[in-house]
C-alpha cells in the first residue's frame, strides 16, 4: 500500500487526538456534506424548472413559425403550400392571423391580441382538458365564437360568474391616412365567448382566439392573407435542420424560427439563473471548504511529534505533505458521497410525494440527471483538492523539527 495513503487513512480515525480536533474534523466533513447536498438539489431543481417551463411553451407555441420578414402580413400562395406539403418532417401546419385589438365586454375594456386560427390549429398545440379553464374550443360549425385567456377574462369579468351569453366586442383601428371620423374609426366584430383557456401567464394574458375568417374580416384581409404559419413536426429532435430547409425553400422574404428562437429571452433567463445559482452555491462550498483547511492544519499541529518521527525514519517532507493532502481529499470524498446520496434520496422523494410547491397544487419540479451529479462531484473534488493542497503546504522541514 502507498505509504502516505496508509498513514492518511489512519489519521482519519484519530483515536489519540484531542476531542476538539475530532469535533473540528466532523464539522469540516459536515460542511462538505451540506455543500454537496445543496448544490445537487439546486441543479436538480433548475433541471426540473427548465423542463417545466419548456413544457408550458409546448402548449402555447408551435415547433416552427413562419412570418414575413418585412411587414405584418403576406399572401398564402400555392408555392408555400407545396413546400410545406413536400417536407415529410412536417406533421401539420396552420394559417394564423395575429393583431393587437381593443376588447369590450359588458362594461369593462381591455387591450389584447386577437389570434385567428383555422381548423388545423388544434393539431399545432395540445388542446385538451388541461388546456381549458372552462368551456370548449372553437367549433367550425359555429361562427363568430371566441376562446379567451383566463387572465384576460379575469380583467373583463368576475370569473366566478362567467356569462357565455353576453357577446365580446373586438375593435381594431381602420387602416388609412388623414382625418378619421371618431364615430367610425374602428372595425368591430361581436363574438360569442365559448371557452376560457389557461397556460403560462404571458400566454393566457395575451390572446383571444377566433376563427381565421373573423380576424380577416376585422382587419379587411383577403381570404388568403395571413400573418403567420405555425408548424407541428413529427419529431422535434432537429428543428434547426427543418428551419434551414424551409428557409432555403421559401427565401429571404420569410423568417422561419424554432420555438427556442421564438422564446430566446426565456431560454436565456432560465440558463442564466441556473449558472448564477451554481456560482453562488459554489462560493458557499468554497467557504465550507475553509473548514477542511482548518481541520488539516489542526491535525498537522497535533501530529507534529509523529511527523518528526516519520522524518527521522526516512520519510521525505514531500511524502509527509502527501499524507495530509490525501487525508483532506479522503474527507472531501466521503462528505461528497454522503451529500450526493442524501441529495438523490431527497430528489426522488420530492418527485414521489411533492412536499414542496411552487403554486397551489403544483409540486416544485425536480429531475435527477447523472450530469448534475457529475458537475457536483467535479466541483467538490477540484475545490477540495486545492483546499487540501493549501493546508498541506504549511508543512516544512523547519516546522517539523522546531
Amino acid at each position: 500500500m502507498n505509504f502516505p495513503l496508509y498513514i492518511a487513512k489512519r489519521y482519519l480515525q484519530p483515536k489519540n487526538s484531542t476531542n476538539a480536533i475530532n469535533i473540528i474534523t466532523i464539522i469540516a466533513m459536515f460542511g462538505v456534506i451540506v455543500g454537496s447536498l445543496v448544490l445537487f438539489i439546486i441543479l436538480s431543481g433548475f433541471s426540473g424548472l427548465r423542463t417545466f417551463s419548456y413544457s408550458l411553451l409546448n402548449t402555447s407555441d408551435p415547433d416552427i413559425k413562419i412570418t414575413k420578414t418585412k411587414g405584418k402580413s403576406f399572401t398564402y400562395t400555392s408555392k408555400i403550400e407545396e413546400e410545406l406539403h413536400a417536407n415529410t418532417n412536417i406533421a401539420s401546419f396552420s394559417k394564423v392571423i395575429e393583431e393587437r385589438v381593443f376588447l369590450k365586454y359588458k362594461n369593462k375594456e381591455h387591450t389584447a391580441y386577437i389570434k385567428g386560427v383555422d381548423a388545423d390549429y388544434k393539431e399545432i398545440i395540445q388542446i385538451d382538458s388541461s388546456f381549458f379553464w372552462a368551456g370548449s374550443w372553437i367549433d367550425p360549425e359555429f361562427k363568430n365564437t371566441a376562446v379567451v385567456g383566463v387572465g384576460i377574462m379575469a380583467k373583463l369579468s368576475n370569473l366566478s360568474r362567467l356569462d357565455f351569453i353576453k357577446p365580446l366586442q373586438i375593435y381594431v383601428p381602420k387602416p388609412g391616412k388623414g382625418y378619421l371620423n371618431p364615430n367610425n374609426a374602428f372595425n368591430v366584430v361581436e363574438n360569442q365567448i365559448i371557452g376560457v383557456y389557461r397556460g403560462r401567464e404571458e400566454f393566457h394574458n395575451k390572446y383571444v382566439f377566433t376563427e381565421l375568417e373573423v380576424a380577416q374580416k376585422l382587419l379587411n384581409y383577403t381570404p388568403n392573407k395571413i400573418t403567420a404559419i405555425e408548424i407541428k413536426l413529427h419529431h422535434n429532435d432537429t428543428p434547426d435542420v427543418i428551419v434551414k430547409q424551409l428557409q432555403e425553400a421559401l427565401g429571404s422574404e420569410y423568417t422561419v424560427k424554432t420555438r427556442a428562437e421564438l422564446n430566446a429571452l426565456i431560454h436565456k433567463v432560465i440558463n442564466t439563473e441556473n449558472f448564477v445559482s451554481y456560482l453562488i452555491f459554489t462560493l458557499i462550498v468554497i467557504i465550507a471548504l475553509f473548514n477542511i483547511i482548518g481541520a488539516i492544519i489542526m491535525m498537522i499541529i497535533d501530529k507534529r511529534k509523529d511527523l518528526k518521527t516519520l522524518l527521522n525514519l526516512g520519510a521525505s517532507v514531500k511524502e509527509i505533505k502527501q499524507i495530509f493532502v490525501l487525508q483532506g481529499f479522503l474527507l472531501i470524498v466521503i462528505g461528497l458521497v454522503i451529500g450526493l446520496l442524501l441529495g438523490i434520496i431527497l430528489v426522488f422523494l420530492q418527485q414521489k410525494f411533492g412536499w414542496f410547491h411552487i403554486a397551489q397544487g403544483i409540486p416544485y419540479p425536480v429531475e435527477f440527471h447523472f450530469k448534475n451529479g457529475l458537475i457536483v462531484a467535479l466541483t467538490i473534488v477540484i475545490l477540495g483538492f486545492l483546499a487540501a493542497k493549501i493546508a498541506g503546504s504549511r508543512i516544512s522541514k523547519e516546522f517539523i523539527e522546531s
